[in-house]
């Protein structure tokens, strides 16, 4: 029996069971319960249950004095024994995450893989990194003209250019980087995670849903020229929308047999390569100099591996040591300038998207730059 099914016969013999009784009932995401209720819904094999179903009392009570059900969020009960106060249940953001995602999943498109080539041994890393889709710059203020329209033009445009440039090295595997402060803001108020405002030229479902899309284009661009694996740094500006973003895209993307994932929240991922070991993480957290020892305690392929790097973001301009044996290098931002950075002095370092060519087996062979 398919869990569509499954899902079907148990809300036939259960009209009014929850979501949270289904989903103990059957094993199935909460989300994906509730696509599959839509869908018979829909069909006319399921009936929408009365959200008043549990307060049939409250109804009777509303209907006597013309009081709106829907408009009551809480009321309470005096009886003989208790007064009890009674609070419909509320949606979390993981419930709307989990819906979001199960329906992506449900109608995620399916896409042709390509074949990684038997006659090449190098991977490219590419990350549009610092994008901020959302920030708000005037060139009146800060001599920068930035905006949506303009991130999306800079991001497309290095990353179709530097995969041009890279196909002269013969390129069989492709590691991208996603989040990093892709988001401008995290919330409704327009500010950081932490509570510190921007200024935005968006609402946030805007970018939301812009830098989707944009995530979209690239990434099946990407995934024409070899297999592709997809990392996600979490980062201070978009925490919880970063999260929610990387999750729907490897939803979409779900069917696609050349993509790989790691959109775990955890704040530092490992990718080995032949003889290389690369760590990414945003570059917020813990301290450049202390990178390298966490790569070795955490990354089991450290002993086997000779050449190591760890990637990072955050400072939007280019810094690059060799800690011992390890190199640890930030990547450039193609983000302009706002009123906070301009005002600190922090601009005038180059505008940029990079990637890095590694050989399985004589490590990073090659820098590529798309300066706009």
């Amino acid at each position: 029996m398919t869990a569509r099914q499954r899902v079907l016969e148990f809300y036939t013999k259960h009209p009014t069971a929850s979501l949270e009784d289904a989903a103990n009932a059957l094993g199935i995401n909460k989300g994906n319960i509730k696509t599959v209720r839509k869908y018979w819904i829909e069909k006319g094999n399921l009936e929408r249950q009365d959200p008043n179903q549990k307060h049939k009392g409250l109804q009777a009570e509303c209907e006597a004095v013309g009081i709106p059900t829907d408009n009551v969020g809480n009321y309470w009960y005096k009886g003989k024994h208790y007064s009890i106060h009674v609070k419909n249940q509320q949606v979390s953001l993981m419930d709307i995450a989990d819906l979001i995602v199960g329906e992506m999943k449900a109608y995620a498109p399916k896409y042709k893989p390509v074949k990684p080539s038997t006659k090449h041994d190098h991977l490219m890393v590419i990350n549009p990194a610092d994008i901020h889709i959302g920030k708000l710059c005037s060139a009146y203020e800060t001599g920068d003209e930035y905006n949506h329209e303009i991130a999306r033009q800079r991001v497309l445009q290095g990353v179709h250019s530097l995969t041009d440039k890279a196909k002269m090295f013969g390129i069989n595997k492709i590691v991208t980087v996603i989040g990093n402060d892709i988001l401008h803001t995290d919330n409704a108020k327009s500010s950081t995670t932490s509570g510190t405002f921007q200024d935005s030229n968006l609402m946030w479902y805007d970018a939301f849903n812009f830098a989707f899309k944009l995530y979209i284009e690239t990434i099946e661009h990407l995934a024409t020229i070899a297999p592709l694996h997809i990392t996600y740094n979490p980062s201070n500006h978009d925490y919880v929308s970063g999260y929610m973003l990387a999750q729907s895209v490897q939803a979409w993307f779900r069917n696609h047999k050349g993509i790989t994932f790691d959109v775990s929240p955890a704040h530092r991922k490992y990718v080995v390569y032949g003889n290389n070991l690369m760590g990414y993480t945003h570059g917020d957290g813990a301290k450049f100099q202390d990178l390298p020892l966490l790569m070795a305690h955490e990354a089991p392929e450290w002993s086997i591996c000779k050449h190591r790097y760890v990637y990072t973001n955050h400072i939007h301009h280019k810094s690059s040591k060799d800690i011992m044996s390890v190199n640890v290098e930030s990547f450039r931002s193609a983000s302009g300038t706002d009123s906070w950075h301009h005002r600190n002095g922090y601009q005038h370092a180059p505008k940029a998207i990079e990637a890095f060519v590694h050989h399985k087996d004589n490590g990073q062979i090659a820098r590529l730059t798309e300066i706009f």
